[in-house]
């Protein structure tokens, strides 16, 4: 496949651009055409001496991909589509050319160049797995095979909703102290450079007395006056480091599993995972999908390694006959009150509707503890502030008072 620019004009006259995948030129402008655009020009992209677009690096770089919002509305379309009977085909070509974000565009297209050679939709998604997610694909198979695309659709588009609005209410949670702690580190920053130098001759009076704290902030005041170059560099250095080291499979694991143990955070991240698990699983299993399937996508869409291990240590023991409570009490995932639910679910054959009790309960639990979350991370933050001001007071005033008691001597 090669990857094509062109130009031309929709149906309404409006001119329009883009790049699409395909074998020849005329196969490109066989697809416009079939799309509603009457094509001007189609050239190869980076013909011309190999030049790339800030498009295209943005692109690389993984900038323009479609939102959680944007797959939500795609996944609410669908279901119209599917629901009121009108041609698969038709429903994804018009979708194409209603979205607003390029990339999905893109992708639509070629899916649709997917379709029409012959591919199911499902493996038409998943030449797209930055954008479908395995689950996704995965439901959308099951609607294909059993005949309840929309069902699929519309389960997606309500599982990504509420995906959506736990992620937006864990943003506005922590908005709040990220900005107070950029704040605090910003007035730090400002009196290390530019105000404590200005006392540094009137400490410098006592001599060998200066007082301990004073030495601390004047030799910070000194490192982010005289050496910023290398504490920069350091901060870098540091950063790639760790990067690199949650990059390996081993890294990964140790830092989600030390973010599931942060002070207040850890507790609402790993209810939050746990909430997207049984949500998954229950979405999962109501649309037809295999347990042992099931389990195997989930750990791979979970968003953090410890949690996926458990995942799939539980899908092993399933795997060996033992029941799906029984396999989460051995890795100790769930409380004794979601366990039995489980069970109680395996027993009346309604595994799937408890696990979808399960998902509201945490999530509810999750709810209530981001709104609780500013009041639980306040005394951390007065404790942290009044630990900088503290020293820098003392950093002033120690030896102020002293060259006050020398002169009053």
């Amino acid at each position: 496949m090669t990857l094509y620019a062109y130009k031309g004009r929709s149906l309404r006259g409006e001119l329009v651009s883009g790049q699409m995948d395909g074998e020849t030129a005329d196969r490109v402008a066989a697809r416009l055409f079939n799309g509603g655009i009457t094509p001007i020009q189609i050239t190869e992209a980076n013909a011309k001496g190999g030049q790339v677009t800030v498009e295209q690096i943005a692109r690389q770089l993984g900038l323009g991909r479609p939102t959680v919002s944007d797959l939500v509305l795609f996944s609410r379309q669908m279901y119209t589509v599917t629901k009121s009977g009108i041609p698969l085909l038709r429903g994804l070509r018009g979708l194409a050319q209603s979205t607003t974000n390029p990339v999905l565009c893109e992708a639509l297209e070629d899916v649709l160049a997917s379709l029409e050679a012959g591919r199911d939709l499902a493996s038409s998604f998943a030449r797209h797995p930055s954008i479908f997610s395995p689950l996704f694909i995965s439901i959308v198979r099951v609607g294909e095979a059993t005949g309840t695309l929309e069902t699929a659709f519309l389960r997606l588009a309500d599982y990504l909703k509420q995906e959506q609005e736990t992620r937006d209410r864990v943003k506005a949670a922590v908005r709040y102290p990220a900005i107070v702690l950029l704040v605090i580190a910003v007035a730090v920053g400002v009196i290390a450079t530019f105000v404590i130098p200005q006392f540094k001759p009137l400490f410098a009076q006592l001599g060998n007395n200066i007082p301990l704290p004073t030495k601390i902030i004047m030799g910070a005041s000194d490192i982010a006056r005289n050496y910023w170059q290398f504490v920069l560099a350091g901060v870098v250095a540091l950063a790639f480091v760790f990067h690199q080291y949650v990059s390996t499979e081993a890294g990964r694991y140790h830092w989600h599993r030390l973010q599931l143990r942060m002070p207040v955070l850890g507790k609402l991240l790993h209810e939050a995972i746990l909430s997207r698990i049984t949500r998954s699983l229950a979405i999962s299993l109501n649309a037809g999908m295999p347990m042992l399937q099931t389990l195997h996508i989930i750990a791979k869409s979970a968003g953090n390694e410890y949690m996926a291990e458990r995942v799939l240590r539980v899908r092993d023991a399933v795997e060996r006959g033992e029941p799906l409570s029984r396999a989460a009490a051995a890795v100790g995932m769930f409380p004794p009150l979601v366990l039995q639910m489980m069970a109680v679910g395996e027993e009346t054959g309604e595994v799937s509707g408890l696990l979808d009790e399960v998902a509201g309960f945490y999530e509810r639990e999750v709810d209530f503890g981001l709104k609780n979350l500013s009041a639980a991370i306040e005394p951390l933050l007065i404790v942290f502030v009044g630990g900088i001001v503290l020293v820098l007071a003392l950093g002033v005033f120690l030896p102020l008072w002293e060259m006050i008691g020398r002169a009053g001597g």
